[in-house]
Parts: C-alpha cells; structure tokens; sequence
C-alpha cells in the first residue's frame, strides 16, 4: 500500500504501478461554505486539499470534515496566519496555496506545479486571466501597480501576484515568512527573489468568485491589502 503522501499510477508499456508523490494543497477559508463543495469536487488527482480554517461562522470545516478532508484551524485571522498554518501542517515535498472563493479552478493546480516539479523553477505563479466582470477595476490596477513596482525594484519578471502558487516546502519554511495578514504573498515573492530563486508565472483562468469577498472585492478591502503589503516592501527594505 502506498503511504499518505503517495499514490499508484499507471506507467510503463507492461501497464505496471510506479509510485507518484501527492502534493498538498493549502485552501485559507473565511466562511466558504458555498464555494468549498465545487473546489474540493474539482481537486485533480494527486493533490489533496488541506482546509485551513480562519475563524469561519459558516459549516465551511464541517463540509471539509463529512468529505474526508484534513481541517486546520487557524489564529489569529489573517490570510497570512492561514497560509501558513496550512504550510506548517503540510507533508509533501511541493505545497500549493490557492484562494478557495472558486474563482479558480484547482484543475489548473497542475500547470502551476509542474515549473516547480521538473525543477525549472522555485515559486511558480498563476497569473490570472479574468473573465468578464470576474476581477475588479480597483483590483486590478492596484494588482498591477504591485507587480510593476517588484518588476522595477527586484528584478522578478512578473505581471501579476498570483493567489494560486507553489513552490517546495522546507525552502518556503526556510523563508521565515512573518506577515501574518494581505502581505504574505507579496513577502512570499519578495523573499524569494533576495534569496536568488528563480520565479516564473503561467497563465491560469479567473472566474466569478461564490459567496461575498474579504480582501480585494471591495473597495475598502484593497485599501487594507495596500497597506499591508507597502509594510511588507518597507520592512524588506524594498524602496524607490
């Protein structure tokens, strides 16, 4: 039998098993119960979901628990306390982190990790492709911004910030990543980039989110998202 961490898949002409790593998926929740059902449906083979509960009021763990899920819960709240809550409970070798809002869809999951598996690259992003009305105006240009400010200051060439990413655990671990709410992506990137990683990106779909945004769906929540991440470039001593 194989171990937690892994699965038998075909291979070979003979049709013999070769053993295959699963790879961890870190899901930050705030009250997902409505969106939590299609993205766990839509896991692909090989990945597991890893929900990391930030304080929900909603049956968002409860969902994850009847379907066989490992829940995490996480304090205090913050997107980056989740994420990494959820980094320090995975096991795998490669660890993913996607937004579980289903404004992605984790098929994708493959084409993200894929740069990281075969070694052509340390973090890998998925940049978004919205579809129509998906990602707002607000959003947008302050995503933007970002992402030609750490083009300028740090040499990563990157178009967008990506909610969906991976990367290997122990050299995220080694990042001592502290930003602990909206900064931990950015903090993400921005260490890597000082530690000489090499940072790549793939295009990756952004549909219609289910159920009310916390971060970036609102005008007030940008704001909030701004703030914490000009923190996160002050302390880097990332400037003009």
């Amino acid at each position: 039998m194989p171990s937690p961490k892994q699965t038998l898949e075909p291979g070979g002409a003979s049709g013999s098993l070769s053993v295959a790593a699963v790879i961890d998926v870190v899901l930050p929740v705030l009250n997902e119960a409505e969106a939590l059902p299609w993205v766990l449906e839509r896991m692909p083979s090989g990945y597991q979901p890893i929900v990391v509960d930030n304080g929900s009021v909603d049956s968002s763990a409860a969902i994850a628990r009847s379907r066989g899920v490992q829940v995490v819960e996480a304090s205090p709240q913050g997107f980056g306390a989740a994420c990494h809550a959820g980094l320090i409970a995975a096991t795998s070798e490669v660890v993913c982190f996607m937004d579980c809002d289903a404004s992605f869809d984790p098929t994708d999951l493959p084409k993200v990790t894929r740069p990281v598996e075969d070694d052509s690259a340390d973090l890998c992003l998925g940049e978004r492709i919205p579809t129509p009305g998906a990602w707002p105006v607000h959003a947008r240009l302050a995503n933007r911004v970002l992402a030609l400010e750490l083009r300028r200051r740090t040499g990563t060439r990157l178009n967008d910030l990506g909610p969906m990413r991976a990367a290997r655990r122990d050299g995220l671990l080694g990042l001592d990543l502290a930003d602990r709410r909206s900064g931990y992506p950015l903090e993400m990137v921005v260490k890597a980039a000082a530690a000489g990683w090499r940072i790549t990106g793939v295009a990756v779909v952004m549909g219609g989110r289910a159920g009310r945004s916390k971060v970036t769906g609102t005008a007030l929540g940008t704001a909030r998202a701004i703030r914490d991440m000009s923190a996160v470039l002050r302390d880097a001593g990332v400037r003009p």
